[in-house]
């Protein structure tokens, strides 16, 4: 029984957003989200806090202040990518098969990355201001995205993002072939918060591996907060999304105190960072909620694409310039502001320059290649068999309404 507003009878419980389903405020979150990322390393880390680490060649609360103080606690920008990343794929995979789920992600992600891992090697290569080059292996390795399970560092620490949505990518491409519906997100939603909860207690390595139990409950909010999007909000999903919250808080405070010494900050209260990791979960209950879809400016469009290109290149390279401007005496503020600007004229330069001409063509590889796979070795007709998801999670039919025939199909990607 749900305490909001049932349905009408018969009727799907859509939402419709203008421009044919595409939420242009998720954009604009987006681009909030990485500046906030931004700021948190120019202003509030800096790279370290030893001379040599440093882009300011000394702690950054010597030098910003009572701005380091904010600064310290804007890496909860990643917060809200996991949440947005958690609606985004649920929408953008809802009634599409999972090698065009797999194609979609590919195309997204990797041509933006290696032109990022190659540049950002050049970099510290030529000026090893604050950071030393790896191994050539190394880089070899990073073009594969995988380097982080095969134990290898990254070329940039920001990549470190990347492994956890490749690992929930893969988990969600399970309920992909399948199809994606709403039994079946709520069913993965629940598996996958109690796996994180054992995880956690048991520390069993390849359970842990998979159920990423310090991070999974932003995903699982934002799955489910489509599901409001798409449906309509009832009791259930609200009890996902809150109970979500509260694993996401603990976390937060749990990394807030071990990224202090890091900070050159033992001093630092804890709140703060939940207050903007429960910003994250507002603004997207907002979305959810359709509150936000009259927002259509085009410019929140044009700042989204900026978004996946700016996160990449911002923090190595970023630090190199900012160090290389603090040896000219160029103060600390506008230094920041000129090394931003700069990241996003390049964040620019790399969607128009790599990424339009880049995945249309990877697209057409990747296509032919599904289709190539799909004819191959054609299967005989048989019933589908009962999957995990159906098979342990009965209740969930008591909740959850009738999927519609006809899938809604969005245009919203993550990045």
């Amino acid at each position: 029984m749900s305490i909001f507003p049932r349905q009408r009878p018969g009727s799907s419980g859509r939402r419709k957003s203008a421009r044919g389903g595409r939420l242009a405020v998720l954009d604009g979150l987006r681009i909030l989200a990485a500046l906030m990322v931004v700021f948190h390393h120019y202003v509030g880390y800096g790279g370290g806090t030893k001379p040599e680490d440093s882009a300011w060649g000394k702690p950054v609360d010597q030098v910003f202040h009572r701005a380091s103080f904010l600064g310290a606690y804007l890496w909860t920008g990643i917060c809200l990518f996991f949440v947005i990343s958690g609606f985004v794929i649920c929408m953008s995979s809802w009634g599409r098969p999972v090698g065009d789920f797999v194609r979609s992600r590919v195309i997204r992600l990797y041509p933006a990355y290696w032109f990022a891992v190659l540049l950002t090697t050049a970099v510290v290569a030529l000026w090893p201001l604050v950071r030393q080059p790896l191994p050539s292996e190394q880089v070899l390795a990073n073009l594969t995205m995988f380097q982080e399970g095969l134990g290898i560092k990254d070329v940039d620490a920001v990549y470190w993002t990347l492994w956890i949505e490749l690992r929930f990518y893969l988990l969600f491409a399970i309920v992909v072939w399948r199809g994606v519906t709403y039994r079946r997100i709520v069913a993965f939603c629940s598996i996958w918060t109690v796996a994180g909860i054992v995880s956690a207690s048991t520390k069993w390595p390849v359970l842990d591996f998979f159920a990423m139990s310090q991070v999974s409950s932003f995903f699982v909010a934002g799955l489910a907060l489509y599901l409001v999007h798409r449906y309509g909000p009832n009791l259930m999903l609200f009890g996902i999304v809150g109970i979500s919250w509260i694993l996401s808080v603990l976390f937060t405070i749990q990394h807030q105190k071990e990224i202090n010494p890091f900070l050159g900050r033992t001093d630092l209260p804890t709140w703060p960072a939940v207050l903007l990791t429960s910003f994250s979960y507002l603004v997207m209950i907002v979305v959810a909620m359709g509150w936000g879809s009259r927002i259509q400016w085009r410019w929140l469009t044009f700042a989204g694409a900026l978004t996946y290109p700016l996160y990449l290149l911002h923090e190595t390279m970023g630090w190199t310039a900012l160090r290389a401007l603090h040896e000219r005496d160029i103060k600390p503020w506008p230094a920041v502001a000129v090394v931003t600007t700069g990241m996003l004229v390049a964040s620019w330069l790399v969607h128009r320059l790599i990424e339009k001409p880049l995945t249309p063509r990877l697209k057409t590889g990747m296509t032919a290649s599904i289709d190539q796979l799909r004819a191959a070795e054609p299967l005989p007709p048989q019933p589908a068999p009962r999957g995990l998801l159906e098979t342990i999670t009965p209740w969930a039919t008591a909740f959850t309404p009738r999927d519609p025939d006809l899938p809604q199909h969005h245009t919203h990607d993550s990045r």
